[in-house]
């Protein structure tokens, strides 16, 4: 890099051109006319910040508990596919760059490294396991197993990929693993996204999604999760104020407010724009979470204030692996860090407890929320 990067967009930039055109698609891309990943970032700057002044910030505390873990601050690492494509340490990197910030990384079903790998590139690190539910039920059962014997203190389950979204570019490019890479945490070539019968015209990943993942999967079906285990159960994917409420009634430990990255259903809203009506939905009764188009230490306070517990970085996150491996993801975490102390300081916050909806308001609306 000729210059160091002063902001996450100047790595995404930079990332462009260390990547190849089908993995940089593959990243990048939403579902078919990306409309819902233009607005997940550009929502963001619907809501304006209300600053108070003339107190004392010459000390500001970031720290956070998130699912009883403490966090030095409440930027979290999303779950990513497939991370050695971007870097050949892949999610190892992440783990040892999340350690060291002191933040909490979770990982994805899909990863490059195995559950056991990526623990121990951050034993003292706070991890969480993001799960797809297989049809196979015992194949589903045994990452859990793994992840809970390997120290990981979560399970985050995705509930929004009965099949795998229209991402055209994938389509074009026929996505599919490197043929050095594969998806270590299974055994078989089909599992592993590694099938040398290949997988004709389509998204690669698609025609995988479609082959090994449950569309039947139904509220029942967290039931039977949480019964398999005894860490807490995050459902990862709610959108609406009725679905929140229906896993309170199920027993879910914590709600992700999510959509994929834009990746499944295009035109849903913004995360930001419907995360306060789930918070008000669940009435403090679980940890509520947000993902999607946070790339601003402005958008992490703005999502604290509308009641995200914390918040969690993908895309931006495999910018510096592809940029530094764990330098380059250890920089954009302290990006975002120094970011978010600047903006709790200018808004007069001196530590997360007094981060709340009186600072922020909807642009054009001039009456508190």
């Amino acid at each position: 890099m000729s210059e160091k990067p002063v902001s996450v967009s100047d790595y995404e930039q930079e990332a462009k051109k260390t990547l190849s055109k089908a993995v940089f698609d593959y990243y990048s891309s939403g579902a078919d006319e990306q409309e819902t990943l233009a607005d997940n970032v550009a929502a963001f700057s619907r809501w304006r910040l209300y600053p108070r002044v003339l107190r004392d910030v010459s000390q500001v505390d970031m720290s956070v508990s998130v699912l009883g873990q403490r966090l030095s601050m409440p930027v979290c690492v999303a779950a990513t596919a497939m991370q050695r494509m971007a870097h050949p340490d892949g999610e190892t990197a992440t783990m040892r760059a999340c350690s060291s910030a002191g933040t909490g990384m979770m990982l994805s079903s899909w990863a490059t490294s195995t559950i056991e790998e990526v623990a121990e590139a951050g034993p003292a690190g706070v991890r969480w396991l993001q799960l797809y539910i297989y049809k196979d039920r015992n194949l589903t059962l045994s990452l859990v197993r793994r992840a809970e014997r390997a120290g990981y203190t979560g399970i985050f389950v995705t509930v929004d990929t009965p099949y795998l979204g229209r991402r055209r570019n994938d389509v074009r490019n026929r996505f599919k693993l490197p043929s050095h890479l594969r998806m270590a945490n299974f055994d078989s070539p089909d599992l592993a996204f590694s099938s040398k019968e290949g997988y004709g015209e389509d998204s690669g990943l698609a025609v995988y999604v479609a082959q090994a993942i449950d569309p039947t999967l139904q509220w029942e079906d967290i039931v039977w999760l949480k019964k398999t285990t005894s860490l807490p159960v995050v459902l990862k994917g709610v959108l609406t104020a009725e679905d929140a409420k229906l896993a309170l009634q199920y027993g879910v430990d914590g709600i992700l407010v999510s959509n994929h990255g834009a990746r499944q259903l295009d035109s849903v809203p913004a995360t930001i724009d419907v995360l306060p009506e789930i918070v008000e939905a669940v009435e403090g009764r679980v940890e509520v979470f947000l993902d999607g188009g946070v790339r601003r230490g402005t958008d992490v306070l703005k999502a604290l204030a509308l009641g995200a517990r914390a918040v969690f970085v993908g895309r931006p996150i495999l910018w510096g692996l592809a940029c530094g491996g764990d330098s380059g993801v250890s920089d954009v975490l302290d990006m975002l860090r120094e970011e978010l102390r600047l903006a709790m300081a200018f808004a007069g916050c001196r530590s997360l407890k007094e981060v709340d909806k009186s600072i922020v308001r909807k642009s054009g609306f001039y009456s508190r929320i």
